[in-house]
């Protein structure tokens, strides 16, 4: 398979991730977020992060099953964008739905398990978008992939906070749970696949 170009995949990358938050202001210019804008605007930016999480993880298990690895190439520009999305999502919680109220946030955070699990899942992302560039690679070394391995974690946790979220219909989060599910699996047989079976026969 011939290598695409690098630079013309991050460009369309970049403006299909743009859609999403050009949709929103276009719904919000228009006065059309529906009954409850705040809540549509948490959910969409929410769900994109989730999204962009879980392509960022499909990274490995495609050149694990493919052996190509050109789209390893733009995995670090996929997790900016779950960054981007996961900011604006706490942004919007922190703002539109508690205005800087910070008393009365901390104590919706220690009643309600489901945004305590979401805010440990972004601040477990903060190391990561902070240290995502080639200088913060060679100056940490073997620890900067320590490190980034939590975004095993960050995945769990955001899973998790979409099934917390959810009261009644479990469909659409056990889907993307479903995903992840998927993914881990890929990940986990080919780790075990590569390690040699011993003989323990006499």
């Amino acid at each position: 398979m011939k290598k695409p170009n690098i630079t013309a995949v991050k460009a369309v990358i970049w403006l299909l991730a743009s859609i999403p938050i050009a949709r929103l202001f276009w719904l919000g210019f228009n006065n059309d977020l529906g009954a409850n804008p705040i809540e549509f605007v948490e959910h969409s930016t929410g769900l994109w992060a989730l999204i962009f999480l879980l392509l960022s993880l499909t990274m490995t298990p495609t050149r694990l099953l493919t052996g190509q690895v050109w789209h390893i190439q733009v995995r670090r520009l996929i997790g900016l964008w779950m960054f981007f999305y996961a900011t604006l999502h706490v942004v919007t919680y922190v703002w539109l739905d508690f205005n800087f109220l910070f008393d009365v946030m901390i104590d919706d955070v220690l009643e309600h398990p489901r945004i305590l699990v979401g805010f440990a899942a972004f601040l477990l992302t903060i190391p990561l978008a902070a240290t995502s560039n080639q200088y913060m690679m060679k100056k940490l070394k073997s620890k900067w992939k320590a490190l980034h391995k939590t975004v095993y974690l960050v995945a769990i946790l955001a899973v998790v906070h979409f099934l917390l979220l959810v009261k009644k219909d479990l469909t659409e989060p056990l889907y993307y749970t479903a995903v992840l599910l998927i993914l881990f699996g890929i990940r986990i047989y080919y780790k075990h696949k590569k390690k040699p079976v011993m003989n323990t026969a006499q």
